[in-house]
C-alpha cells in the first residue's frame, strides 16, 4: 500500500501554472496509507464549487457526512476516507458557487469507469502490474524510429472481431487473437482509434468522457496492460488516438464540471465546437494544460504506450477552424486567424514529452500546410516527429477513383507529392476516415471489373509502400472487403473463403514482409537522398519509375507503377548502375491473383543511354501494377 497521496503546495504551485505533468499521481482517486490508516485519498479540481460531497456505493449515495476540503483558494479540493478500498464506484456531488441543482460528476482523472451506459467511476490501483516488455524498451531506447520500418494496422477494438455471440473481445482475447494476427501479416505497430472511456459507442471513443481511465467495454487498466505488454513481446509498437482538442456534452463528463465552464472556454463562441457538437479545450488555461499534457504522460509512463496520434491537430490551430463562411469568430490579438494559445499547448505537449520519453511517437493529423509540424520546437516547428501526409491520400484516392483510360489527364495526382515528400516527416495513411460516411471501402472505390478492382488496390497498396513516409492501412483493407467499415459489427472474415480476398490478405502480408526486410524501402524515408526519379513524365501511359536508396550506396530498389491495364513489353528504363537487376516483388503475380506478367529472368544493363543515364534495361510492364527490381552483383570486367 502506497503513502499518503495528499497534493502538495509545490504541485499545487505547478498545476496552477500549466507544469504538473504528472497530475494524474496526485489528483483523482488514490488507495494510501495516511497515519497508519488505509483508504483511499479523493482530489478534484473546482474553483467554482460552493461545496462538494463524495457520494458512492460505499456510503449508499448519501454524502452528507464526506465533504471534501478545500485546501486551496484556487479551488482544489481533497478528502481522504478511510476503509474505501478498490472497486468502489464514486461520483463528486458538485454544489455550484452561484447556486442551482447540485451536479453529479465522473472523477475527470477516474483510471477506471463503469461500462456504459453507467457513469460512476470506480476506485482502482495500477499498481502491481508485472511488465514483460524489458527488452522492447531496451531496443526502443537504442532505436532511432525515423530510420526504421513502420507498418500501421489502424485498428477498432470493438470491430475488428466479435464473439460468436456478438459481444465485444476482451483486452485478453485482442492480445492473442489480434496480436497474433497482426505479427503473421507483417505489421510492426498497432494503432488503436481511443480507448479512453466514452459513452456513445459511435463516437469511436473520440468524444471522451474519462481521458485517464480506458474504456471498460473490454476490460480492466489492467487487462489493457497486459494487451500492450503482449504486443511488445511479440515486437509490435502500439499508438493510440488521442484527442485533445475537445471533449463530449454528457451531463456526468467535464462540460460545465462545477457549474460553471472549467475545461471549456468562458467565451461560448470559443467553448462550442458546432462541427462535432462538442466542447473545445481551453487551451490558455494553465490547469487544462496540466491535465492535458499528464494525460499524454499518462499513457506512455503506466502504459508502456509507444506513441500517440494526435486528432484534429488544424483544430487547436486554427481560430476559424469548423466556421461557416460568415460564421461568427473571434480573431487573435494581433487579428489573425492562427490559436496562438493551442500553438504554445502543441509545442509545449511535445516538449515535456520528448524531454521524458524520447523514443516515442507524436504523430500530428494536420490537414492543412501549416508549416515544420514535424519539426523541433527550437526551429520553429511545432514539435511533433511525425505528420500524417493527407494530401497523399487525398490526390491517390482521387486518382485511384477514375478509369484507367482518364488517368493521363490526372498525372499530377501521383507525382505531386513528390515536392513536398521531405518537408515533413510523413506517415502516409489509408485511414478509418476513407472507408466510412458513404465514402466507400477502399476496394469499392477502384474503378473497373472485379479482376480490375483488385488489381487497382494491388497497385496502389504497393505503391504506398515504395513511396517515402511510414505506412497505414486500417483494418478489413488487407481483406479488400466490398463493404465500407460497418463499426458495430465485425469485419467481413468471409471473405476469406473467396479466392481474390484471400490473396490479397496474402499480397498485404508479403508486402509487409518485404517493406521490412529491405532497408532502401524505409532507412531514408524524411530525406531527398533516400529518393531519385527515373522517369515521372509518362502520362500517356500512366507509368512511372523511381529509385529508393538505402544508406549503404549499393542497396537501393527501383520500383515501377503502372496505373492502366495495357501491358506492355521491351519498355525500356535508364538505370543508375551496370549491374544486373532481379525482380523480387510483383503485384501481378498470380499468388495475388494476377495474371502474371513477370520480369522472371536477370535484367542485363544495356549501354544505351536513356532517362539521361548511361545503362538501360529493357522491361515486361503488367497492367495495373506495381514490381520492384533489385540490384545483384556486379557484372565482372573481360
Amino acid at each position: 500500500m502506497v503513502q499518503t497521496k495528499t497534493i502538495t503546495e509545490f504541485e499545487t504551485h505547478l498545476f496552477h501554472e500549466g507544469t504538473y505533468f504528472e497530475s494524474y499521481r496526485k489528483f483523482g482517486a488514490h488507495l494510501s496509507n495516511e497515519k497508519g490508516t488505509v483508504g483511499t485519498r479523493f482530489t478534484v479540481w473546482a474553483p467554482n464549487a460552493k461545496k462538494i460531497e463524495i457520494v458512492g456505493s460505499f456510503n449508499d449515495w448519501h454524502g452528507e457526512q464526506y465533504a471534501m476540503n478545500k485546501i486551496t483558494t484556487s479551488g482544489i479540493w481533497s478528502l481522504f476516507i478511510p476503509e474505501v478500498t478498490e472497486g468502489e464506484l464514486y461520483k463528486y456531488k458538485i454544489y455550484p458557487e452561484g447556486g442551482g441543482e447540485p451536479l453529479l460528476k465522473a472523477d475527470p482523472y477516474a483510471f477506471y469507469s463503469e461500462k456504459r451506459p453507467k457513469s460512476a467511476s470506480i476506485v482502482y490501483s495500477l499498481e502491481g502490474y508485472n511488465w514483460g516488455d524489458r527488452e522492447w524498451q531496451r531496443k526502443k531506447r537504442r532505436e532511432n524510429i525515423l530510420k526504421k520500418p513502420v507498418s500501421i494496422y489502424e485498428v477498432h477494438l470493438g470491430s475488428w472481431k466479435k464473439t460468436e455471440d456478438g459481444d465485444f473481445l476482451s483486452y485478453r482475447e485482442l492480445a492473442h487473437d489480434l496480436v497474433d494476427y497482426v505479427k503473421e501479416m507483417g505489421y510492426t505497430h498497432i494503432e488503436l482509434l481511443p480507448v479512453v472511456e466514452h459513452p456513445f459507442d459511435r463516437s469511436w471513443g473520440y468524444q471522451a468522457t474519462g481521458y485517464f481511465s480506458v474504456t471498460s467495454r473490454y476490460g480492466t487498466p489492467k487487462d489493457f496492460m497486459y494487451f500492450v505488454d503482449r504486443c511488445h513481446q511479440e515486437g509490435i509498437g502500439v499508438i493510440l488516438d488521442w484527442n485533445p482538442c475537445h471533449f463530449c456534452r454528457d451531463g456526468h463528463g467535464l462540460r460545465l464540471f462545477d457549474g460553471a465552464p472549467v475545461f471549456e472556454y468562458q467565451d461560448p463562441h470559443r467553448a462550442e465546437n458546432t462541427e462535432w457538437d462538442t466542447n473545445n479545450f481551453d487551451l490558455g488555461k494553465p490547469e487544462v494544460i496540466s491535465f492535458l499534457v499528464s494525460n499524454a504522460f499518462f499513457w506512455f509512463d503506466l502504459f508502456h504506450i509507444d506513441g500517440l496520434r494526435v486528432d484534429a491537430v488544424s483544430s487547436i490551430l486554427y481560430m476559424d477552424y469548423g466556421k461557416e463562411d460568415g460564421e461568427e469568430w473571434l480573431p487573435n490579438k494581433y487579428g489573425g486567424r492562427e490559436n496562438l494559445e493551442g500553438l504554445n499547448f502543441l509545442r509545449t505537449l511535445n516538449e515535456a514529452v520528448f524531454e521524458r520519453f524520447p523514443n516515442v511517437m507524436m504523430v500530428a493529423e494536420e490537414s492543412t500546410s501549416w508549416p515544420l509540424v514535424s519539426k523541433p520546437t527550437y526551429s520553429g516547428g511545432l514539435g511533433f516527429n511525425f505528420k500524417w501526409n493527407m494530401g497523399w491520400m487525398n490526390d491517390m484516392l482521387e486518382y485511384m477513383k477514375k478509369d484507367p483510360i482518364h488517368r493521363k489527364h490526372h498525372h499530377q495526382n501521383i507525382t505531386f507529392s513528390f515536392l513536398y515528400a521531405f518537408s515533413e516527416n510523413f506517415v502516409l495513411p489509408l485511414s478509418h476516415d476513407e472507408v466510412v460516411h458513404s465514402k466507400r471501402s477502399l476496394l469499392n472505390k477502384m474503378p473497373g471489373d472485379y479482376w480490375q478492382k483488385f488489381a487497382n488496390l494491388r497497385v496502389l497498396l504497393g505503391y504506398q509502400m515504395g513511396h517515402p513516409g511510414k505506412k497505414l492501412l486500417f483494418m478489413g483493407g488487407e481483406l479488400g472487403q466490398f463493404d465500407e467499415w460497418k463499426d458495430l459489427e465485425q469485419l467481413d472474415w468471409n471473405l476469406l473463403q473467396f479466392e481474390f480476398h484471400w490473396k490479397m490478405r496474402q499480397y498485404c502480408r508479403q508486402l509487409n514482409q518485404l517493406y521490412t526486410t529491405e532497408p532502401a524501402l524505409y532507412e531514408q524515408d524524411h530525406t531527398s537522398k533516400g529518393f531519385e526519379w527515373i522517369d515521372p513524365h509518362d502520362h500517356s501511359q500512366s507509368i512511372i519509375s523511381f529509385i529508393r536508396w538505402g544508406y549503404n550506396f549499393q542497396d537501393h530498389l527501383i520500383i515501377v507503377c503502372n496505373f492502366t491495364p495495357q501491358v506492355y513489353h521491351g519498355y525500356r528504363i535508364g538505370v543508375p548502375k551496370d549491374v544486373s537487376y532481379k525482380e523480387i516483388f510483383n503485384s501481378d503475380a498470380e499468388e495475388y491473383g494476377g495474371s502474371g506478367i513477370l520480369n522472371s529472368d536477370e535484367l542485363q544493363p544495356h549501354e544505351v543511354e536513356w532517362h539521361h543515364r548511361p545503362y538501360s534495361i529493357e522491361l515486361n510492364i503488367p497492367p495495373l501494377a506495381t514490381f520492384i527490381l533489385k540490384p545483384l552483383a556486379a557484372r565482372e570486367e573481360n
